[in-house]
This record gives C-alpha cells, structure tokens and sequence, in this order.
C-alpha cells in the first residue's frame, strides 16, 4: 500500500480510508502483515508457498501454460 503510505503522511490514515472506502483497521490489519508475516497463519503460508511454486512453473514454461497445465505440473 505505497499509495496509503505517501498519502496517510499528509492527509492521515481515516480521510484516506473514508475516501478509498475501506475500514482503517484493515489497512492496519494489511500493514502489520507485511510487517510480521510470520504472524500470518499456517494456511497463509502455505498459499505463498504454492503460490511461488505456481509461478516458478508458469515462467520455466514461457507463460503460455493455463491453470490446468500448471495443475498437472
């Protein structure tokens, strides 16, 4: 959220939030996660874990392979 960071030093973190229409606790929730991941949960992890996995196989394949390849890899 580089876009909240520059604006929430001017504006502050409520007007920008009222004005992107979220609730300030997740933008502090989404902050603190990026600051401590390894507070995320065990099936966080894992996703970012097979996320990077997923994407490793669609670029060694010229990211042409869809989901289904990508599945069978």
């Amino acid at each position: 959220m580089p876009l909240m960071q520059r604006l929430s030093g001017t504006h502050g973190v409520g007007p920008v939030c009222r004005e992107l229409d979220i609730a300030p606790s997740t933008y502090y929730w989404h902050q603190q996660r990026r600051l401590h991941p390894e507070k995320c949960c065990q099936r966080e992890k894992r996703d970012g874990q097979i996320s990077q996995e997923i994407k490793r196989v669609y670029e060694e394949n010229y990211r042409v392979y869809g989901a289904r390849k990508v599945w069978r890899q």
